[in-house]
């Protein structure tokens, strides 16, 4: 608190805590001035010999410091967030992914004290949210995912196609090396030929590889130009959710959470 200073505590013989101020530290400097020697004053001021050397390196009273701790999970908040959002909430799930794609181990307790201000927020979001129905074959949610599956002894980064149809919410998989257009595209075609059919639209975040441009505000978009011919080729109507409301397509949300959760077979 700025303003407020702090005295360092120290222990009495008796084991009693007592706080020096900074009277004391200033007693302390002329007492070595006087010629005191450092055990003589710390018996007459009632503190350890190292308090008293302390003060005296500072000339005076010296203000207490917390050391600071090292932020294990620091410049990781956005993902946090997003990740606290995608598993509904879940932080033992959310450390889980933290220790797979990025290697750092913490507790959960570490976890879950960080993404406070975020759980905050996905709550809001829950009261705010209405839940969306949709018709038999109107809708398909398209999404990828990171997660590392063990291939020959090694723990190797890939990255998870998944798409859910919006009604019955029966789910499809396919696992790529990267998410660059041709993966999407190959994913949504082989979603087509699992479910023997096409929806009459496609739901979808604001990936660069299939959205150019989203106005938040407007809520103009631009479809990749492939992307929008191969929609037409299709025949079915892209569509995109509002730019941070990614809750908006959650059916693949849940269903991302739930293929890379560790204990499913991919591979």
């Amino acid at each position: 608190m700025i303003g407020v200073v702090q005295a360092l505590p120290v222990i009495e013989a008796t084991g009693r805590q007592v706080m020096q101020t900074p009277e004391d530290a200033a007693q302390m400097v002329r007492l070595r001035a006087a010629g005191l020697g450092i055990k003589a004053i710390a018996r007459k001021m009632g503190c350890s010999k190292n308090t008293v050397r302390r003060y005296l390196r500072g000339g005076g009273w010296v203000a207490y410091k917390r050391p600071q701790r090292q932020r294990a999970l620091r410049g990781l908040e956005p993902w946090l967030g997003e990740r606290l959002q995608r598993h509904r909430g879940n932080a033992d799930v959310v450390r889980q992914d933290l220790e797979r794609e990025h290697g750092v181990v913490v507790s959960l307790r570490t976890v879950e004290r960080a993404v406070v201000p975020f759980r905050r927020e996905l709550c809001a979001a829950e009261i705010a949210t209405l839940r969306f129905e949709t018709a038999p074959g109107e809708q398909l949610q398209i999404d990828f995912g990171e997660t590392t599956v063990p291939i020959a002894e090694e723990r190797v980064k890939v990255h998870v196609f998944v798409a859910t149809l919006g009604y019955s919410r029966r789910p499809y998989v396919a696992v790529f090396d990267h998410e660059r257009q041709a993966a999407w595209l190959e994913g949504i075609e082989g979603a087509f030929r699992y479910f023997g059919g096409r929806p009459r639209e496609l739901l979808l975040d604001n990936a660069r590889a299939l959205v150019s441009f989203h106005d938040a505000q407007t809520r103009e978009v631009r479809f990749n130009e492939r992307f929008h011919a191969f929609c037409r080729y299709w025949d079915v109507l892209p569509k995109a959710c509002a730019p941070y409301r990614a809750r908006t397509k959650g059916k693949d949300e849940r269903g991302v959470g739930y293929v890379k959760c560790p204990s499913r077979d991919l591979i």
